[in-house]
């Protein structure tokens, strides 16, 4: 790590990103070629020949020779699930599999490799590979497996057990568990149940895996929208014994329930805890609002849409009554707590814009994934102040082989991030992390191509026609994840008297050369934490 110095450090000798501040599809990228730090802090960006510059350079700063690399601001991830990612980075990953076949090998070879674990923990598994029936991995190991949000061999005693509101167990046409947990039965069930297992070393040790990858991977903060008890009282026991190089602000997940007095509890519970530690006793750790899933997902038709998929009757259902939904929000918006909305089919969408309708815009309110929203609600955003909460690597032409099959027509809508932000609405970027890739770079490639960042051999294209740009998409991730939660007055671009989190690239500045974008370094605090 290179600690501060008292006469800063001066990087010269390549390119530093000058802010945007209302980037279009358009923008050109306007760079300086000299950034000086001091303290913590950033004190000038802009050119060699600047009189600040040959002062402090003549004052004796740490000059940096960039060697024609680029200087981006540090990158905060606008969608993560922290403790679970830590948790992802030693599960058996099953994203290169395309059969039954393959996600045996790779569950078994992983089996082999870790025979001391407790539970085989997979990820990456996708409903075109194969069933989700325990029945066809049952005999790979004894010991429980689970495969990311669907549980294929439990040892929770699911057979007495009740579908969870806003969640389903699947069972076979015998009454018994076929071992998939799908939508709220994986947040209320599987989620708790593999956290409570857990050590507190364990949850520790995921943390700082998951801080130290975000670090090489450019980025200095995040927005966790999943947070419950034992993670937070695992960040704050952290807090009191070690510095982490990261930011992080959280939203209290709010589990579905038809009773009003859960809901409201749930709620008097985050209000709890974001006084307890407030943004201002606390800037670089706080709950800063509550997080509630409206739907599911398209791929398991529980995507809530205003007609039927094309296979089956169903239209997917909403996890929350539109009216109740609404007196939740407006409980939270009324103790100045920010809400965040889970909704990704046009139904979903729409009734999430209705509920923030009734909120005040002042409290930067959002709306997660939104990945089906109509024309009507994609102006609706910017008309009320909305933030658009967006995750381009979902968008990804490669895992969206079978929305043809369940949405036809409809697909022409998937993801349409451009009339998002012509029509105003706050742009923030990021991952989903870990169920999608969390490369910055791939995000930022997938959003301004519309190719495939998981296969590069895959040459279809998803709707180029609402594509970003890059500086608009490089903003998003940095200054629009940063404005999201309040954090734009000191973080997310490089400007004088921001904090100094930044990043080196080795990089060309073209949509398709993105994807060969290397992080070089990672700066946190205006010290170095990462190197390549």
């Amino acid at each position: 790590m290179t600690q501060s110095n008292s006469t800063g450090h001066l990087f010269v000798g390549g390119k530093v990103f000058l802010h945007a501040k209302q980037p279009g599809l358009e923008t050109e990228p306007q760079f300086g070629n000299a950034l000086y730090i001091r303290n913590g802090t950033i004190e000038h960006a802009g050119f060699e020949g600047d009189d600040a510059i040959s002062k402090r350079r003549a004052a004796g700063a740490v000059v940096h020779s960039l060697h024609g690399r680029t200087i981006l601001p540090g990158f905060i991830d606008g969608h993560i699930h922290l403790l679970r990612l830590g948790q992802s980075l030693s599960k058996a990953a099953l994203d290169h599999c395309e059969n039954l076949d393959d996600v045996r090998k790779a569950i078994k070879d992983h089996a082999i490799a870790n025979p001391d674990e407790p539970r085989i923990l997979c990820k990456g598994w996708m409903r075109h590979m194969c069933q989700p029936l325990a029945s066809v991995i049952d005999d790979l190991d004894p010991r429980p497996i689970y495969i990311d949000s669907k549980d294929l061999h439990t040892d929770i005693d699911a057979e007495n057990l009740k579908d969870p509101e806003g969640g389903k167990i699947e069972r076979d046409a015998d009454g018994k568990p076929t071992g998939a947990f799908e939508e709220a039965a994986v947040f209320t069930i599987i989620w708790p149940f593999l956290a409570s297992v857990a050590t507190k070393k364990d949850r520790e040790d995921w943390i700082r895996s998951s801080v130290q990858t975000y670090n090489g991977s450019g980025y200095t903060g995040a927005i966790d929208m999943a947070m419950e008890e034992q993670a937070w009282e695992t960040l704050l026991d952290m807090r009191k014994k070690e510095p982490l190089s990261f930011r992080l602000a959280a939203y209290w997940l709010i589990r579905p329930s038809s009773s009003e007095a859960d809901c409201v509890s749930q709620v008097d519970r985050a209000i709890e805890i974001h006084k307890a530690l407030s943004a201002e006793k606390s800037p670089d750790l706080h709950v800063v609002g509550i997080k509630i899933i409206c739907d599911g997902i398209v791929d398991a038709c529980t995507a809530y849409m205003s007609e039927p998929y094309l296979k089956g009757a169903s239209s997917g259902e909403p996890f929350w009554d539109s009216e109740l939904l609404k007196t939740i929000v407006r409980k939270a918006d009324g103790a100045n707590l920010q809400v965040a909305l889970h909704a990704i089919g046009d139904a979903a969408i729409g009734m999430a814009v209705d509920a923030l309708s009734t909120c005040s815009p002042k409290n930067r309110h959002r709306i997660e994934h939104l990945e089906l929203a109509s024309a009507q609600d994609a102006k609706r955003l910017g008309e009320l102040g909305i933030t658009a909460s967006i995750q381009p690597v979902h968008a990804d032409p490669w895992i969206l082989r079978a929305w043809p099959s369940l949405l036809g027509h409809r697909c022409e809508r998937a993801f349409p991030y451009r009339e998002f932000s012509d029509g105003g609405a706050p742009l923030a970027l990021g991952s989903d992390s870990p169920t999608s890739p969390w490369d910055v770079m791939g995000n930022v490639y997938v959003a301004t191509t519309r190719k495939s960042y998981r296969n590069s051999k895959y040459d279809e294209v998803v709707n180029y026609n609402f594509r970003l740009g890059i500086c608009e998409s490089v903003v998003a991730a940095s200054q629009g994840s940063a404005k999201s939660v309040f954090w734009d007055n000191r973080l997310g671009s490089l400007e004088p008297g921001k904090i100094a989190d930044l990043t080196i690239w080795d990089m060309e500045w073209e949509a398709d050369k993105l994807v060969k974008a290397a992080i070089k370094e990672t700066w946190f605090n205006g010290e170095q934490v990462w190197t390549a």
